[in-house]
């Protein structure tokens, strides 16, 4: 069973604009994702739902990413928790630009940790 990243990943990658399904051989590939990957995509769905303003969506990919921080590593999973909150706040304020800042060095900074594209 895939997990809402799985899914949001998936239709991110390779939904079609009309109804956001996905075909079910693409949908296989999306769950072979490492969890990396899978994080990129999330940073990467959150960046274009903000340019589309859709304030749904950017909340689901934050509720996600909060979701998904590993507090063994507690420093730096609070961080990352009060960063998303902040962000989370940003968005329901209408400041889109501020969150998006936020979240496209996020992602910039992921993709050069594991060397992803």
């Amino acid at each position: 069973m895939a997990t809402t990243a799985q899914q949001l990943a998936a239709s991110k990658a390779y939904g079609n604009s009309k109804d956001n399904k996905v075909p079910s051989y693409l949908e296989q590939e999306v769950y072979s994702w490492s969890k990396e990957k899978i994080i990129l995509k999330m940073y990467d769905l959150f960046i274009v739902s903000c340019k589309k303003n859709d304030v749904s969506k950017m909340s689901k990919v934050l509720i996600e990413l909060m979701g998904a921080l590993n507090f063994e590593y507690e420093e730096t999973a609070t961080r990352l928790y009060r960063l998303y909150e902040y962000t989370q706040r940003l968005i329901f304020q209408k400041r889109f630009s501020e969150a998006l800042v936020i979240i496209k060095e996020l992602r910039d900074a992921w993709a050069i940790a594991f060397n992803l594209n």
